[in-house]
C-alpha cells in the first residue's frame, strides 16, 4: 500500500480521503516534524485529503536523494532509447488512469470533471510523450575552429531540478516540467501546490512503476513559504522551474541569487484580445468566452482584456452575453457543468474583492459579480463576471484576478490598442481577431508578448515553446529551447597539432 492510497471514508462527491506521504528514494515516509495539513474539495468545502508537511530538512532529504541518483548516473546511465520507453511508459500509464486522475482532479482543484477528462490528463500524458522522443535527440555540436583543434559540444545534465507547480493545471504543468527534465537527463525534486497535491503523489506512483530509478523523481509537499522556500535555497539544486504569480517568481529569482542557479519562471499575465471589426464576429465570440471563463478563468494566459474596436461592441457583447447565459456553474462532477468551483476561499474572496474594485473605479458590470449557491455543494462559486466601460489604467485592467472576470475597453484605430494591449506590466499572451492576414502579422510583430493566437486562444502544444516577457517570467517552457534549458553546454577542445606525424 502506498503512502497515496490509504483511504478511509467516502463522501459523496468528495473522493476518498487520502493520507499522503512524502515521496522521497523511491519510498513513501512521513515528514521529519510528523506535522500534516488539510486540503479541502473546492466545491463542497469539505476535506479532501492529508498531506505531510515537509520542512527543510525533508527538503534536503529529498535533495540529497536526487543528488546521489545524479552522482552515480542512475538515470543517465540507462540507454537513452530505454530512458525513452520509461518516459513512454508515464504516458501510457496516466492515459490507462485517465479517469482516476480527472476525478482526483476535479475534486482537488474544482475544474469540471469533463474537462479534465478531456483537457488536462491527455495534455499531461502528451507532454510525457513528447518530451521522451527528445532523450535519443540530444545531439552534441562540432564547432568550424582552427584546424589544429577539434571542437566540439556536449549537452549535459544540469543535475537537481526543483519543479515547483500551481494549482490550476496541476498534473499537466507538472508534466511539462517534470517531462523535459528527466528527457535532458536530469533527476527531480518535485513540491506541488499545497491545494493541489493528490496528482503529484499518484503520478510518483506511476513513475516508479514505469521504471524511473529510485532517486531520480522526489514529490515533497508541503507550503512554499518553508518547503518551497528550503528547495529554491538549497545549494545542490542547480535549477528551479516554477510557474506562479509574479510576486513569488520575483522572490525566487532574489532567493535563487545566493546559489546562482538557473531560474525558469512563467507567471502570470493580463492578456490582451483584440477583435476588429472584419473578424468572423461568431469564432471571435466562442474563443473570447472560453479565453476568459475557461478553466473558471484561473488561467494565466486568460484574454481578460477584451479589445472590441467601437463598430462591433454592441453587437459582439450581447452574443457574449449570450454565451455566458448558457454557462452552468455547478457541481464539477456533472456532466452538464460548464463552470465549477474556485480552488479556495481564500480565492474566492480575491476574486470577489476585485469584482468590488471594478465598481468602485466606475466600470459598468454587465453580468455577474457575485457568489453562486450550488445545491449540495456548499463551494467556492462565481458568477461569469464582465465590466464594460473599463479604461486601462483602472485596477482590474491592469493587475492578474485569475477568476471569471473580463474587462471590456473599445479603441478605433490600430496603433491605439497596441499601445494600450501593451500598457500592462505583464506579457505572457495576446489574441487577435480579423480577416486581414498583414494586420494579423503586423499585430503579431507589434504586441509584446511570449505567445499571439491569431483568430484563436490557449492553442498550446509541447512542440513549440512557451514563456513570457516583462513581469511574465523569464525562460523557455517546450520546444527545442524549452528541452535546453535544462541542459548546460561543455565546449570540449582537442589538440590536433600531433596529427601532422600521419603526413608524409
Amino acid at each position: 500500500m502506498t503512502g497515496m492510497a490509504r483511504m478511509t471514508k467516502e463522501l459523496g462527491t468528495d473522493t476518498a480521503i487520502t493520507r499522503g506521504q512524502l515521496f522521497i528514494d523511491g519510498c513513501w515516509r512521513d515528514s521529519t516534524s510528523g506535522r500534516t495539513f488539510n486540503s479541502l474539495n473546492p466545491a463542497t468545502a469539505k476535506p479532501l485529503a492529508t498531506f505531510a508537511e515537509a520542512n527543510a530538512d525533508d527538503i534536503d532529504q529529498a535533495v540529497q536523494a536526487a543528488k546521489r541518483a545524479a552522482l552515480a548516473e542512475a538515470w543517465t546511465s540507462i540507454v537513452p532509447k530505454d530512458r525513452e520507453e520509461i518516459l513512454r511508459d508515464i504516458a501510457r500509464l496516466i492515459l490507462e488512469h485517465r479517469e482516476e486522475f480527472a476525478r482526483l482532479e476535479s475534486q482537488d482543484v474544482g475544474k469540471p470533471y469533463k474537462s479534465a477528462l478531456e483537457g488536462d490528463i491527455p495534455g499531461a500524458a502528451r507532454n510525457f510523450a513528447h518530451f521522451a522522443g527528445w532523450v535519443t535527440k540530444l545531439y552534441g555540436e562540432t564547432s568550424p575552429v582552427d584546424p589544429a583543434f577539434f571542437n566540439y559540444v556536449l549537452r549535459e545534465p544540469i543535475g537537481v531540478v526543483g519543479v515547483i507547480t500551481p494549482w490550476n493545471f496541476p498534473l499537466a504543468i507538472a508534466a511539462k516540467k517534470i517531462g523535459a527534465a528527466l528527457a535532458a537527463g536530469n533527476s527531480v525534486v518535485f513540491k506541488p501546490a499545497e491545494q493541489t497535491s493528490l496528482t503529484a503523489l499518484r503520478l510518483a506512483d506511476l513513475a516508479q512503476k514505469a521504471g524511473v530509478p529510485d532517486g531520480v523523481l522526489n514529490v515533497v509537499t508541503g507550503f512554499g513559504e518553508e518547503a518551497g522556500d528550503a528547495l529554491v535555497k538549497h545549494p545542490d539544486v542547480g535549477m528551479i522551474s516554477f510557474t506562479g504569480e509574479a510576486a513569488t517568481g520575483q522572490l525566487i529569482q532574489k532567493n535563487a541569487a545566493a546559489t546562482l542557479k538557473k531560474c525558469v519562471l512563467e507567471l502570470g499575465g493580463k492578456s490582451p484580445n483584440v477583435v476588429f471589426a472584419d473578424c468572423d464576429l461568431d469564432e471571435a465570440v466562442t474563443w473570447a468566452y472560453s479565453s476568459a471563463f475557461g478553466n473558471q478563468g484561473e488561467n494565466c494566459n486568460s484574454g481578460s482584456r477584451l479589445f472590441l474596436e467601437k463598430s462591433i461592441k454592441t453587437e459582439f457583447l450581447g452574443k457574449l452575453l449570450d454565451a455566458v447565459e448558457k454557462t452552468i456553474v455547478g457541481d464539477p462532477m456533472s456532466e452538464q457543468t460548464t463552470m465549477g468551483a474556485l480552488v479556495s476561499e481564500e480565492h474566492l474572496e480575491k476574486v470577489l474583492s476585485y469584482i468590488s474594485i471594478g465598481i468602485e473605479e466606475g466600470a459598468r458590470l454587465v453580468c455577474g459579480g457575485g457568489r453562486v449557491e450550488v445545491d449540495e455543494c456548499a463551494g467556492y462559486f462565481v458568477e461569469p463576471t464582465i465590466f464594460d466601460g473599463v479604461t486601462n489604467d483602472m485596477r482590474i485592467a491592469q493587475e492578474e484576478i485569475f477568476g471569471p472576470v473580463l474587462s471590456v475597453l473599445e479603441f478605433d484605430e490600430i496603433q491605439d490598442v497596441i499601445a494600450q494591449a501593451n500598457d500592462v506590466q505583464y506579457g505572457l499572451a495576446a489574441c487577435v481577431f480579423t480577416s486581414d492576414i498583414v494586420r494579423a502579422h503586423y499585430m503579431a510583430r507589434k504586441l509584446n508578448a511570449g505567445t499571439v493566437w491569431i483568430n484563436c486562444h490557449g492553442v498550446v502544444d509541447p512542440n513549440s515553446p512557451y514563456g513570457g516577457r516583462k513581469l511574465s517570467g523569464l525562460g523557455t517552457e517546450g520546444g527545442f529551447e524549452g528541452i535546453l534549458e535544462h541542459t548546460q553546454a561543455k565546449s570540449v577542445w582537442v589538440n590536433m597539432r600531433t596529427a601532422s606525424r600521419f603526413e608524409s
